[in-house]
């Protein structure tokens, strides 16, 4: 006679066989479901609550398909996680429980690669790959903000290249390799950003200082330039330009920009400054003189203005003297100006030791010995 006790373990060992596939179906199926419910409470724009509990539901079914030794296997098991995941990472409040879900994410996409070899699962996985980029923007930007650059620079850097034509996305990853003193990968991010149709002067200037950086002036003139034509008569840019060119002793061509300048800039104190710094450079003191009394009538306490105007004065007393006629009633008159003109920077900058030697010249020229002792003892003492 058969032993019917060896029936009944068969029957509930095949009975649990069916109940755990229709398990591993209907959860499954509930992962499934949470993915359709999800873009519909994002496209219908329910709150952040509604759509977590879609999540949490999501989630919770991923988890189970995951651990299930058939489905773990299943590309789509991974897929769904990973959409899941990563919106959970860009979606809730809480940064811990967000960064979790991140890595959980990043792992799940890996996975879902692997597994996937015929790419039916592309669409989650494109989807989970946008969120993740979202979370490491964010995540950029934060450590921007604590000015952990090398941190900022590792996720923006990934992110601009995710996103090509972001501009802003390009200026922020530059940004952080110039922090980086990362010059020439600070470059290629600034160029992205130029290419992608910024316009913003900064962009410009950072390029040109680089470009001037690595001793490529004629480069970093272009750069300037570029940046004028998009942005007309912008002080900023155009005071760069000229010193620039000043720099390269690009005189005449420095000169024409200023005189085209100032005659819409008429309120710019640095370009009537150096515009007399370039005509004192050429010896064109009275054009000289002018222009450092324009820029000093536009702020009463610019140093460079009067320290220059001083040393304007003090040439044009040495040509008198120098004169066939030896004019000293105007070598006389041009001393006493450069006296005043240097106290008021010297009131301004008292530890100025350059100012300090003139004053001393001056001093000693008029047989003033005890304002040279006093002068001296400032030199000392500074």
């Amino acid at each position: 006679m058969i032993d019917k006790r060896y029936f009944i373990p068969a029957a509930l060992t095949l009975l649990l066989n069916i109940n755990n596939v229709h398990a591993q179906k209907t959860q499954m199926q509930i992962a499934r479901n949470s993915v359709g419910k999800l873009q519909a409470a994002i496209a219908n724009k329910q709150d952040e609550k509604a759509q977590m509990a879609i999540l949490a539901e999501g989630i919770k079914a991923s988890e189970s398909t995951e651990k299930d030794k058939k489905t773990r296997k299943w590309p789509e098991t991974w897929a769904i996680k990973s959409y899941l995941s990563s919106y959970i990472s860009i979606v809730d409040p809480n940064e811990s429980n967000s960064d979790k879900y991140y890595d959980l994410a990043l792992q799940a996409i890996d996975s879902a690669k692997s597994f996937d070899k015929f790419e039916d699962n592309s669409g989650l996985i494109a989807a989970s790959i946008y969120n993740i980029n979202i979370k490491k923007q964010r995540k950029g930007n934060a450590a921007f903000e604590k000015n952990d650059f090398n941190a900022a620079y590792g996720f923006l850097k990934d992110v601009s290249n995710f996103f090509p034509n972001d501009s802003t996305l390009a200026v922020n990853t530059a940004l952080s390799a110039e922090a980086l003193k990362k010059d020439s990968e600070a470059l290629t991010y600034f160029k992205k950003a130029k290419d992608n149709g910024m316009k913003n002067p900064v962009v410009f200037q950072k390029m040109a200082n680089i470009y001037v950086s690595k001793l490529d002036n004629a480069q970093a003139i272009k750069m300037i330039e570029e940046g004028i034509r998009l942005n007309p008569y912008n002080t900023s840019l155009t005071n760069d330009y000229i010193n620039l060119l000043l720099d390269n002793e690009r005189y005449a061509e420095a000169g024409k920009v200023i005189e085209n300048t100032l005659k819409v800039e008429t309120k710019d104190k640095l370009l009537y400054y150096l515009y007399g710094y370039l005509h004192q450079k050429n010896l064109n003191l009275s054009t000289s003189e002018l222009a450092y009394n324009k820029s000093i009538s536009l702020d009463q306490k610019y140093f460079d203005a009067l320290y220059q105007l001083g040393l304007v004065y003090i040439s044009t007393g040495n040509q008198a003297l120098a004169s066939q006629d030896k004019d000293v009633a105007k070598f006389s008159s041009s001393l006493n100006r450069a006296e005043v003109i240097l106290l008021r920077a010297h009131d301004i900058r008292k530890k100025d030791k350059t100012t300090i030697n003139l004053l001393i010249e001056i001093y000693t020229r008029k047989n003033r010995f005890d304002k040279v002792q006093e002068l001296r003892a400032q030199l000392d003492e500074y």
